[in-house]
């Protein structure tokens, strides 16, 4: 057996998690995958060379260097490998279980951040909308996929990564439109209250994605965590715009941030893509 150790530079919250799980789903050398999110490392357990591994993971684009390659004893219990096939069993199951919470508070905030995102005319909450569309999406693959033949999640995953990069582009031309037209200020105070519900929305599902790793830290998430994640930076980024919207009468902090947002909307998209291929 062998374990060799990665550092993912832009795996900061759950979602990179599940592109890397499923990307590398057909490896059948692989025997498991431990991560570590707060210290964006991970470590791959398998048999055989580490050449295809490496090449999956490398062609997501997260900025993933290999630290370390050693060969070790499965059956030595500091090398923190065991396999329990009824632990594991129900481990898959409570996944499955937390998967389907944070799919459905990220498709809730989507639907509540693009319904008044376009009533208060902020382009800041419309991004951020589709930010959590793209994380619903994720999840909504590592599901619906799980179980499925390989076509059937190249299938999936091609759809969302385009349809993702539509509804962005979209955003992109319609951030265009507001800047050169003469469009009423953002209701401010409407892009503040959501986004601070959005960063509750998105704590909790980074504490109950985490909490689920291991027994050692269910009392509490690292806080490394909470402030790499880029959904958390997104919602205090709106939160931002929205006070200098007020502070400036200016909209164009709205779009600014409407602008980061959808960039990196298309972004993740693209590692959708990947997953197709």
């Amino acid at each position: 057996m062998n374990k060799t150790t990665f550092k993912i530079s832009k795996m900061d919250c759950p979602s990179e998690e599940n592109l890397i799980r499923m990307k590398l789903e057909g490896h059948s050398n692989i025997e498991h995958l431990e991560f570590d999110i707060p210290n964006r490392q991970l470590t791959v357990f398998h048999h055989d060379n580490i050449e295809g591994i490496e090449t999956a993971i490398h062609d997501l684009k997260l900025g993933d260097t290999l630290l370390s390659t050693e060969t070790i004893d499965p059956s030595d219990p500091n090398n923190n490998f065991k396999i329990d096939a009824d632990s594991s069993h129900k481990k898959d199951a409570e996944q499955r279980k937390l998967l389907w919470i944070v799919l459905v508070i990220n498709f809730a905030f989507f639907i509540i951040e693009m319904s008044t995102g376009l009533i208060s005319r902020s382009m800041g909450l419309v991004a951020d909308s589709l930010d959590m569309l793209a994380d619903s999406f994720v999840y909504g693959i590592s599901l619906f996929a799980v179980g499925g033949t390989v076509i059937k999640k190249k299938r999936i995953a091609r759809i969302a990564g385009y349809f993702q990069i539509t509804l962005a582009i979209l955003g992109f031309l319609e951030v265009l439109r507001r800047f050169f037209g003469n469009e009423q200020l953002p209701d401010f105070s409407t892009m503040i209250v959501i986004s601070i519900l959005a960063l509750i929305a998105n704590l909790i599902c980074l504490y109950l994605l985490q909490k689920s790793k291991s027994k050692e830290e269910e009392a509490h998430m690292q806080a490394s965590m909470i402030f790499t994640s880029n959904d958390v930076i997104i919602n205090l980024g709106v939160i931002v715009a929205g006070i200098l919207v007020n502070w400036l009468h200016s909209s164009t902090p709205d779009l600014i941030i409407g602008s980061i947002v959808f960039a990196l909307v298309i972004q993740g998209a693209f590692r959708i893509l990947k997953l197709s291929k």
